[in-house]
């Protein structure tokens, strides 16, 4: 069943995929060279090692078009290459130098896009002396995205001690912006003059656009505030969600990457960003980017992926969102185990608008307006496909589609559209609707969706069937129907919580299904933050004023949840590796909800760890995980030797002499030490597989674990050994899982393996697909 959704998605994409590549422009594109380790540069400085790129360069390139020999963005530092204009055959070329471990055309990446900390530690059934907000933190948190917006509440420096001395960045100056928009909270602050590309024309120098690392977007405002934006008391977006707004450590500081813009981010540039980041001296990275999971490029033509990989080696882990495509299969990016992975989900609190009908009935949808409209008048219901304007299709008009409504019909009623056509979003019939000046729109949708639309003032409210159905009867049945349209309201300790969002992209990797991702979830639905100034909204009532703070959802916002997490761990234990605190938020995360019931997904299904990995993080129980799984460099060394690259390749990539093993079948990557297990096939005929880890005890030294396990019925489960028992010299030991599949269920059986030794329990999750 797994192989024929993933070959049913393949299938659906093919003919997009076969015309982009028929379609491939014999013109100069952009590219990246990568060539792994920067170890051969080392001795070179700046100038020198470009230098060596130039030269390389100018080997494969025409003489007659020596006017476009320039190089973009040149890396070495922490790894070495370049990103440049080439032809498909001067790519070609250039993937079979002897010091060139891939090329591949320069990707456009897309964004990802208060109360949660507390949901958070609320959810956590460890109790402890302090609070995420009251730690004393020096991490430095790099944060690649669209910019910052400096002046905001959120990122003051109050309180917060002086830079860390092995801080190495800048703040770089633009036209809007300053050295002294930098401070003690905002350390460093980047952007990259790209070129653009898209439109130079064959011959032409490339023109370089100026900017600044001021945020135009609001997308990196948002997710730098969720890590590390100060506490900020009585914050509300126009009064929703009012409370206290603070980052997961609000005392650690943030070094701004500008690398993205509301057209995307271009691959080489996100590259040249972790370079930097690295460079500079950040103790952790969030990216809130990712590829088409339709385009998804194996691990050495992701520009995330290489960056990344460099580093894991240096010590800074990589926090990813999964992706807002869901909730289809074989849609999660980001997939490389050296990424820490997250999916979304939901907290206590909904925002809802409701619809009273004529016939005093109403229905609860979800949305965040500010309508003017009240329950003492109603006005006249229309459906979209019975407005429609002349000589349009009814698909069109019940979906209201541009163009396809009758604005005499339309005006100054209330709108029922449909949701059934995915390429016209919510947003662009709110437009359609208020364009022809209706006084408000019902959205009916197949599923209840986790992400709210923000349509300002204008009347909106969205609705799933089981509500829809009624309104639609409602209004074939009533000779004049009426409806209105109430604004949103917030409803505090919302149960059940937390949901797995419908947007949050779903596993099993298409790469590899021997890695379990997504991760793990975090918060990601209705997030209050800080944003960007908008002077210019035409939505306001009279006399607002541009908020200092937006609500978004996407698991844009679930990424920094995690990377804040990770900073308070590493606050509170300084000597631990990011692969560590990885390990410990993975084996403590809570698969139940604050029903005390297991987490469900928005159809109200029990969520298994495709949709949301191991599950819920918990950043006050990783603090005491007992035991943890360190996934250590020659461990992903070890998994590109499995997934099948060559050992050439994969020496360039590190300053190491390594070999890779005699066996290096592609299903030895479950035996990579990762906090979970995953199988992507097991023969029923062929007998138990045996999988390895090594764990290690952080807890008290004299500690002994006892093994239980949660299987799915007809497999077969052996811990070896079901004790482990550690002391002040054994602080390490091998744990041996089998499983045998003769009797198990086809298709994905989840499950879990639980190491207790009274006071800590280790979560272990499992996924195996029996064939």
């Amino acid at each position: 069943m797994a192989s024929l959704l993933q070959f049913v998605h393949i299938l659906s994409t093919a003919l997009v995929i076969f015309t982009f590549s028929a379609a491939s422009n014999p013109r100069p594109q952009p590219y990246v060279v990568y060539m792994g380790s920067s170890s051969n540069y080392n001795k070179l400085d700046s100038d020198a090692a470009k230098l060596s790129h130039l030269q390389l360069l100018s080997s494969i390139i025409p003489r007659e078009e020596r006017d476009r020999l320039s190089i973009q963005h040149s890396y070495q530092h922490s790894f070495s290459g370049f990103s440049a204009m080439l032809t498909e055959d001067e790519a070609s070329i250039l993937s079979a130098h002897s010091k060139v471990v891939s090329v591949f055309p320069d990707p456009v990446l897309k964004l990802h896009t208060t109360r949660s900390w507390d949901f958070l530690e609320q959810q956590s059934k460890i109790r402890l002396n302090y609070h995420l907000d009251q730690i004393s933190s020096d991490i430095i948190v790099g944060v690649i995205d669209t910019g910052i917006w400096p002046e905001l509440p959120s990122f003051s420096d109050r309180g917060v001690g002086k830079i860390p001395s092995r801080w190495k960045g800048e703040c770089m100056e633009g036209p809007n912006f300053k050295k002294s928009n930098c401070n003690r909270k905002i350390i460093g602050a980047r952007f990259y003059d790209d070129f653009d590309l898209s439109t130079k024309p064959l011959g032409n120098k490339p023109n370089k656009r100026q900017g600044s690392p001021r945020d135009a977007v609001g997308h990196g405002t948002h997710t730098a505030s969720i890590v590390a934006g100060a506490a900020v008391a009585n914050a509300s977006y126009y009064g929703l969600a009012r409370g206290k707004a603070k980052g997961g450590v609000p005392s650690a500081r943030i070094a701004a990457y500008k690398a993205c813009s509301t057209d995307g981010c271009s691959g080489s540039t996100i590259l040249k960003a972790i370079e930097d980041a690295l460079s500079d001296g950040v103790d952790i990275i969030s990216i809130s980017i990712g590829q088409s999971s339709v385009f998804q490029p194996d691990f050495l033509s992701d520009p995330i992926a290489i960056g990344a990989f460099h580093a894991a080696e240096k010590g800074v882990m990589v926090i990813c969102s999964a992706g807002n495509e869901g909730p289809e299969p074989y849609t999660v990016v980001n997939s490389a185990p050296w990424l820490f992975t997250v999916a979304a989900s939901t907290v206590d609190r909904d925002l809802q608008s409701i619809v009273i009908l004529g016939n005093k009935r109403s229905y609860q949808g979800t949305a965040i307006n500010f309508s003017p409209l009240n329950s003492s008048k109603a006005y006249p219901l229309a459906f979209g496909e019975n407005v429609a304007a002349r000589f349009v299709s009814p698909s069109d008009a019940r979906n209201c589609a541009p163009g396809s409504l009758d604005r005499i019909k339309v005006a100054g009623k209330i709108v029922i559209c449909l949701n059934d056509n995915p390429t016209i979003s919510r947003m662009i019939k709110k437009l359609v609707v208020e364009d022809a000046k209706a006084k408000g729109l019902i959205l009916i949708d197949e599923e209840k969706r986790s992400s709210l639309l923000d349509s300002g003032i204008f009347p909106f409210t969205e609705v799933g069937k089981l509500s829809g159905s009624p309104i639609l009867n409602y209004l074939n049945s009533t000779k004049n129907p009426t409806a209105t349209i109430l604004p949103t309201f917030e409803v505090p300790n919302f149960k059940p919580a937390p949901i797995i969002a419908d947007f949050s992209s779903r596993g099993p990797g298409s790469l590899t299904e021997d890695i379990l991702k997504p991760d793990i979830v975090a918060p990601g639905v209705a997030i209050l933050a800080a944003m960007i100034p908008k002077s210019n909204i035409g939505d306001l009532l009279p006399g607002m004023k541009p908020s200092s703070f937006g609500i978004r959802s996407g698991t844009s916002m679930a990424c920094p949840h995690v990377t804040g997490a990770m900073a308070f761990v590493k606050s509170i234990h300084p000597n631990w590796s990011y692969s560590m605190i990885k390990s410990a938020l993975m084996t403590t995360a809570t698969t139940s909800n604050n029903l005390g019931k297991p987490i469900t997904n928005t159809s109200n299904y029990n969520g298994n760890p495709h949709e949301m990995g191991v599950g819920e993080i918990s950043p006050l129980g990783a603090l005491h995980p007992g035991l943890v799984f360190e996934t250590t460099t020659k461990d992903y060394l070890r998994f590109l030797c499995y997934y099948g690259y060559k050992e050439k390749a994969i020496r360039s990539m590190s300053n190491r002499n390594f070999c890779c093993p005699r066996n290096s079948a592609k299903e030895l990557i479950s035996n990579v030490n990762y906090p979970s297990i995953s199988i992507g096939e097991l023969d029923r005929s062929q007998g138990a597989k045996r999988v390895k880890r090594i764990v290690t005890n952080v807890g008290p030294p004299n500690a002994t674990f006892f093994s239980s396990l949660r299987a799915p019925p007809g497999l077969t489960v052996k811990v070896i050994p079901k004790k482990l028992s550690f002391t002040t010299s054994v602080k390490k030991l091998l744990l041996k899982v089998s499983f045998d599949s003769k009797y198990a269920s086809k298709g994905y059986n989840y499950g879990a393996i639980l190491l207790f030794d009274g006071s800590h329990t280790v979560h272990i999750t499992f996924v195996v697909n029996v064939v």
